[in-house]
């Protein structure tokens, strides 16, 4: 099992949004660093400079919506060099199917989303979470207090998850056209996909829906360590902005996750610890149930005032 192109991951969101203000408000809480203001919309970047490009939902240059409201508007997807970029422009042009966006090739998923792909702009970074004093090693952190995040601050964007009307058509896309690896699946239901051999469990999350409810589920940020998670979270709440679900944990990926309504379309999530794969892995299959979705998980989240748990509201859109 080989890459077949080289991808980075995920380079780019770009957000089609209706309340610009309060879009730009929430990712100004989220944690990211707002990079640029121009032509009406606001760049921001993670730490390793993922963007997020926010955008006013009527500009004509966006690319066309595969759902109403606030949603993603295109996923640029960052290659490891211009060797690998050329590579899959041949293999997507001989089928006709590119076109271009500002200077970006481009194409759209049998969902309807745009995507387009760039030599990734991506930074290394070198960042360590809080170690973890376990039985089998008690002594990783010595005469040190464990870490307390006031607020977040995004590494990456690590995944993004959609509901798709065609499933098959969209992973076969996914594996066949682009070279990503089925990680883990829902059989006839979902698919966790990474966009490389080794690497995160996943980087494309696809969930099997109608076409009437086709669109975002959530875009994620990685995220230190469970401390900022939590940190993150807190923070988030008391900026005034609503959980849907967490703290909690998949059982799927192992990660710890947080997630948030945002005005901007979908949930965002901050996330840890997911399992790291290699081409050792073989893809396993799973019921579509709750208990896969969350091990355990705290509906409408822990009110960031009181550090106490909020009135249970729970989510069955996975």
């Amino acid at each position: 099992m080989t890459n077949l192109f080289n991808f980075k991951g995920i380079d780019r969101v770009t957000y089609g949004v209706e309340d610009m203000v309060a879009g730009v408000k929430f990712f100004d809480d989220w944690g990211l660093r707002r990079i640029s203001t121009e032509n009406h919309g606001v760049l921001y970047q993670t730490v390793d400079g993922t963007e997020v490009y926010l955008r006013p939902i009527d500009e004509p240059e966006l690319p066309p919506p595969f759902e109403g409201g606030s949603t993603t508007r295109e996923i640029v997807w960052g290659l490891e060099s211009e060797e690998d970029l050329n590579s899959l422009c041949k293999s997507l042009s001989d089928e006709g199917s590119l076109r271009d966006i500002d200077g970006r090739p481009a194409c759209t998923d049998p969902n309807g989303l745009t995507i387009s792909f760039r030599v990734t702009q991506r930074r290394d970074v070198s960042l360590s979470g809080t170690l973890i004093n376990t039985f089998a090693k008690p002594n990783a952190r010595v005469d040190r207090q464990s870490a307390f995040y006031d607020r977040a601050e995004p590494i990456e964007v690590g995944h993004v998850v959609f509901f798709v009307s065609d499933l098959g058509a969209t992973e076969s896309f996914y594996m066949n056209k682009l070279g990503f690896v089925m990680s883990d699946r829902y059989p006839g239901s979902g698919a966790f996909l990474r966009c490389k051999v080794e690497g995160g469990h996943h980087n494309l999350f696809l969930l099997q829906t109608d076409e009437r409810h086709r669109g975002l589920n959530h875009v994620a940020f990685t995220v230190r360590d469970i401390h900022e998670v939590f940190g993150g979270g807190l923070y988030i709440d008391r900026c005034g902005w609503k959980t849907q679900i967490g703290p909690g944990r998949h059982p799927i990926s192992s990660a710890y996750f947080w997630y948030v309504e945002n005005p901007c379309g979908g949930l965002v999530e901050y996330f840890t610890d997911e399992d790291y794969l290699t081409k050792a892995w073989q893809p396993r299959d799973f019921d579509r149930t709750s208990e896969n979705y969350a091990e355990w998980g705290i509906g409408g989240g822990i009110d960031g005032h009181t550090r106490r748990q909020k009135p249970d509201v729970i989510d069955s859109a996975i």
